[in-house]
């Protein structure tokens, strides 16, 4: 992509893998007790998800935001954007293409989560029309790999 070009959003697969990996790592979306690597699996062999990205002619990943469904409530996560890169509109283009993404499956509503503290990223989803919700989200491991 040279500038001025709009930027062209794709899905990514395996030969992106390192790249996606290496900028959610750079943007430090990454924990120890998640590995990126089998998310990223996951994401992109699964039939209801998928890894979209920004990649330049030279095949430096710039940009992602994981996607995925359950048939009525869509998800995103590891939205990410090169630290070179970020105030240059790349965040709304991949959400954009990430509500696209999930509105052609069929979902009618799309949610994300947010680190509690990360005041600028939430900012940055209200900016985008995202409203907090009135939920708890609650967890558990079911493996202890």
């Amino acid at each position: 992509m040279t500038t001025g070009d709009a930027p062209r959003v794709v899905e990514l697969g395996d030969a992106e893998r390192t790249g996606a990996i290496a900028l959610w790592e750079a943007c430090g979306l990454t924990r120890p007790w998640n590995p990126p690597d089998t998310d990223f699996d996951r994401a992109v062999g699964g039939p209801t998800s998928a890894v979209l990205g920004v990649v330049e002619p030279d095949g430096t990943v710039v940009a992602t935001a994981m996607v995925g469904h359950d048939g009525h409530r869509g998800w995103v996560y590891y939205l990410a954007v090169a630290p070179a890169r970020r105030r240059s509109g790349l965040g709304r283009v991949l959400m954009t293409a990430a509500e696209q993404w999930l509105g052609d499956a069929g979902v009618p509503k799309v949610q994300l989560m947010v680190r509690t503290g990360n005041e600028a990223v939430q900012a940055f989803y209200a900016r985008l029309g995202y409203a907090e919700q009135d939920t708890v989200v609650l967890g558990r491991w079911l493996r202890d790999d």
